[in-house]
């Protein structure tokens, strides 16, 4: 058991699939949540199925493509708790749309959600990271490999891990910052995926079988914890072998 008691950790997108999971993994670890997502009622619901962990909860309705959002988020966690110990970014989203039919409009709401806003929530906590803090965030293979109808994702994805990388070196030595890269993940996010490509997809993944949020949120979890004390600007790639490095 992976133990993180007397952490407090702040998880944007708590209420999505990898959130989730990371979510309920990190209270049975013994983590205090801040938990993070523009849909409240969702994590009012996560707050109360976690209430028998004994963690000290709190929700907050953030926007990340909006910096004061983020800002005020990562303030109210940082004064509840005293300090943030680690960041989880999993918020962001993923629509289909061709190079060609994509427009201009289409580009510029994803990368201000998953580009923008990783800057954001990045940029809002660094000022209440405790030492050997860290932060972690979501990528995807698509940033490595490439996603057909995904290439607006896949460009955002794949400029998250570098500025991942370029954090991890300022941010050193009191924080480390790390990248999980999940391959096909069965979540709400990837159900139009699965049901256009599913069988194919299976067929190349060596592991036969998709990944599931708890898969990602074991990845998320070490990262997070002392046994990951010296990795920082490092990707783990949870893809079931479909996309080796």
């Amino acid at each position: 058991m992976i133990s993180m008691a007397k952490k407090t950790v702040l998880i944007t997108g708590a209420a999505g699939g990898i959130g989730r999971a990371t979510a309920i993994r990190l209270a049975n670890s013994g983590a205090n949540l801040a938990l993070s997502d523009i849909d409240m009622q969702a994590l009012e619901k996560l707050r109360g199925e976690l209430a028998a962990s004994g963690a000290d909860i709190t929700c907050h309705r953030t926007d990340v493509s909006d910096s004061a959002s983020c800002a005020q988020t990562a303030q109210e966690a940082g004064r509840h708790f005293g300090k943030i110990d680690h960041l989880v970014h999993s918020a962001g989203i993923y629509p289909q749309a061709t190079v060609a039919d994509m427009t201009d409009a289409d580009w510029q709401q994803l990368m201000r959600i998953n580009l923008d806003g990783t800057f954001h929530i990045c940029r809002a906590v660094i000022p209440h990271l405790g030492p050997n803090s860290s932060i972690v965030n979501l990528a995807s293979m698509a940033g490595h490999r490439g996603s057909h109808s995904h290439a607006h994702y896949s460009a955002s994805k794949g400029a998250v891990s570098s500025f991942s990388k370029s954090l991890a070196l300022e941010l050193a030595p009191n924080t480390r910052v790390n990248i999980v890269a999940p391959g096909i993940i069965e979540t709400a996010m990837t159900s139009d995926l699965l049901r256009q490509k599913g069988q194919a997809l299976l067929d190349s993944t060596p592991l036969k079988r998709f990944g599931t949020a708890d898969d990602v949120a074991g990845a998320i979890v070490f990262l997070c914890s002392d046994l990951a004390g010296f990795i920082s600007g490092a990707t783990i790639h949870v893809n079931g072998g479909l996309y080796i490095v």
